[in-house]
């Protein structure tokens, strides 16, 4: 079983650096892959870690990025992009075609997150199937939407690996795991058609990066893909039942915690402030959808 929550080079072309959402460790990534002097990057982080960021992008000799690539248009993952460009001056932005109107025009992200993040303009637009060549490394764009309309993951063949952004699943550590029902626009049912794609690649690759977080190798690459309609539905409906029972989201992180992550690092039972944000996301993100009235 390999799990690599570590910063630095993973395979023969990507990178792991973490970018400290809520300033906290090993809870958000950003991705790096290099081949030939030329770089993408993927998704931006959060506005106060944009600093440390760059700095490892420094120490990894990956400074400054050609591309950057962002996954969906989730606040923690667009967030950073006005103090990279001022820190890196010129790289080509590159996002699904659906995700263009909401990087142009963030209002409504913004309302529903209640954190602040700027238009994000000139964007190139893909679409499933779509090829990045990375001087000769070839990605491959492949649409995940569910967890929203415009979440797409980069395929690269060659070191057998997806990058997923937040499209399937979040799981931090091996305690710690999330579904990602999560609002404006949360789809269950093409959330169940990103799990049938990303099944249908199971024998091209070996590992699967996860925004939140990590990489996961080998047989832990395979239990995600055995788990993740599992945790998506089992995690939905005790939500659901919980939320019937009392509305409080102190309740409901609780009653996940116990649950789910008894033993987790990240959300301990002391301290569950953080369980109880996301547990209000996963609860907006099935109002949105009508599963909770």
């Amino acid at each position: 079983m390999v799990f690599i929550n570590s910063e630095g080079k993973f395979n023969d072309n990507s990178f792991l650096i973490d970018g400290l959402i809520f300033r906290l460790p090993k809870q958000l990534a950003v991705y790096v892959i290099e081949n030939n002097g030329m770089t993408l990057m993927i998704d931006t982080g959060v506005q106060l870690s944009v600093r440390k960021i760059v700095n490892k992008l420094k120490e990894y000799g990956l400074f400054p990025i050609n591309k950057l690539l962002i996954t969906h248009s989730h606040w923690d993952h667009t967030q950073g992009f006005t103090k990279l460009k001022k820190a890196m001056g010129n790289f080509e932005t590159l996002a699904s075609k659906n995700a263009i109107d909401n990087l142009n025009n963030p209002n409504k992200l913004n309302e529903t997150f209640g954190y602040n993040v700027d238009p994000i303009e000139n964007v190139t637009p893909l679409k499933d199937g779509d090829i990045i060549d990375l001087n000769g490394l070839e990605l491959e764009v492949i649409n995940l939407f569910g967890h929203t309309r415009d979440s797409i993951g980069v395929l690269d063949r060659k070191n057998k690996n997806i990058f997923t952004g937040d499209a399937i699943i979040d799981r931090y550590d091996r305690e710690t795991v999330t579904g990602v029902f999560m609002p404006p626009d949360f789809d269950n049912a093409e959330l169940l058609k990103s799990f049938e794609k990303l099944r249908s690649l199971k024998d091209e690759l070996n590992s699967i990066s996860l925004s939140h977080f990590g990489v996961w190798k080998d047989d832990d690459f395979e239990k995600i893909l055995n788990e993740m309609e599992e945790i998506h539905h089992n995690t939905k409906e005790s939500i659901m039942k919980w939320y019937g029972e009392n509305p409080s989201l102190k309740y409901i992180a609780e009653k996940y915690h116990e649950t789910y992550a008894p033993n987790s690092t990240i959300h301990t039972k002391k301290n569950l402030i953080g369980l109880e944000l996301v547990m209000e996301w996963l609860v907006n993100g099935l109002k949105v959808s009508g599963v909770i009235k």
